[in-house]
């Protein structure tokens, strides 16, 4: 019997339908027995389509657009969600009302949110159930709380957040979504000290290193995995000498745990930008990047032996 184990990784979707309609589509298409979405699910804004007396309107992307039925209705939410964005159909009445109540606009936007959430896991049940593909989820940092239960009432996708869970009899995997602390001061940030301590409590329970993956959402400090923009007081980039100034944003604890327990594989996201891979010690730890925004799904596909990696490639599409 063979001891690979082919495992798809992706991160950072954001809310976009079109990068998490490939993903539910990739462990047939690559042929992987796992699946694992590294957080970062959920998207950043809503947009309301107006109804009015013959039509349906939506504003997004510097342009207007205009539904003149209930089938073109159907096909502006459906390039809206691939968008990353959340369709909300309201009336002019209550749109007028949204504008002046800050409190309103986030309480639709987070019943939107969750529900989508719901809506995906619905969706991965329906679509992957019986096929022998396992499927992950974690949140990120950008991912609020509360889609942690409507992740662990699925009785398919797992939701490995926080645990040391068994991909199959030899691979174990810990994960974590929490990341340092950041400028944008993001639901789920604590500082180095308490993900430090997140990682060796969860490493107190891995069996073997030897087949293990760091699944973390944020990626170790200085490995070219963490390279973001600088950015001012007033969060905007900072150019340097006619360039954008760009400074390591990922994790001391990360690395430091890395270091110390040099598991197998490390699995990271978080700065879309650095794709890439790199080596420290023995782990090999990989970026895919993300280009949700555009819909294209990068992600990687790892193929582990016992105790050693025998093929990986960074993959888009």
């Amino acid at each position: 019997m063979s001891d690979i184990l082919k495992i798809f990784f992706v991160t950072d979707l954001h809310g976009s339908e079109k990068c998490f309609l490939k993903f539910l589509n990739a462990g047939k298409f690559y042929k992987t027995n796992i699946l694992i979405m590294g957080g970062d699910i959920t998207g950043k804004l809503m947009i309301p389509i107006v109804k009015q007396d013959d039509s349906f309107e939506a504003t997004y992307s510097d342009a207007k657009h205009v539904a003149k039925n209930n089938a073109e209705l159907e096909a502006l939410e459906k390039e809206i969600r691939f968008e990353g964005y959340y369709p909300y159909l309201t009336t002019p009445g209550e749109m007028e009302e949204l504008q002046h109540d800050p409190e309103k606009v986030e309480e639709v936007f987070k019943k939107l949110m969750l529900d989508n959430v719901q809506r995906w896991v619905n969706m991965i049940e329906q679509h992957l159930k019986g096929s022998g593909i396992s499927v992950y989820i974690t949140g990120g940092n950008d991912d609020l709380r509360e889609i942690t239960p409507i992740l662990q009432s699925s009785d398919f996708v797992i939701d490995p957040e926080e645990k040391v869970v068994f991909l199959d009899s030899k691979r174990e995997m810990l994960s974590t979504g929490w990341s340092n602390p950041t400028p944008w001061k993001t639901p789920r940030e604590v500082s180095e000290e308490e993900l430090g301590a997140m990682m060796d409590k969860m490493a107190s329970e891995v069996k073997s290193f030897k087949n293990c993956i760091f699944n973390t959402h944020v990626p170790p400090i200085d490995s070219g995995l963490d390279i973001a923009p600088k950015l001012d007081a007033n969060l905007k980039p900072v150019v340097e000498g006619g360039e954008m100034a760009v400074i390591p944003a990922g994790s001391t604890a990360i690395r430091a745990a890395i270091e110390k327990y040099q598991p197998l594989l490390g699995l990271h996201g978080h700065i879309h930008e650095s794709k890439g891979f790199v080596n420290i010690g023995r782990t090999l730890c990989i970026n895919p990047g993300s280009e949700y925004s555009e819909g294209i799904l990068r992600g990687v596909i790892v193929e582990l032996d016992d105790g050693k990696i025998k093929n990986y490639l960074l993959t888009q599409g």
